[in-house]
């Protein structure tokens, strides 16, 4: 069923290669199916390719925190608090804020 899901995410993302949602989905689906190196490097992607966009520095925090690797995971939740303030969503920004205070206690 995940492959199911990959295998689509990929095809649309061949003939929508500029699509960050699109991008991001499939690094979800990557994450999901136990494969993440694919994931980081797609996240890792979309936040060079959308600098905008939010989400991605907020899964990439989560991944580097799970990778051990603190200081990439800070400098991805904080960016992603900027980006979620100037977009004025609070929720994304709390839950950032609150993985970086999980990570300092």
């Amino acid at each position: 069923m995940r492959e199911d899901r990959i295998a689509k995410l990929k095809a649309l993302l061949e003939r929508e290669s500029n699509d960050s949602f699109i991008r991001y989905a499939l690094a979800l689906e990557y994450a999901g199916a136990n494969e993440p190196a694919q994931a980081l490097a797609l996240l890792e992607d979309l936040v060079h390719r959308d600098p905008s966009y939010m989400p991605a520095y907020q899964q990439l925090g989560y991944f580097y925190q799970k990778l051990g690797r603190r200081e990439e995971a800070v400098s991805a939740f904080r960016r992603g608090m900027e980006i979620a303030t100037q977009q004025g969503d609070h929720h994304a920004r709390s839950e950032m804020q609150d993985a970086l205070d999980d990570m300092e206690s």
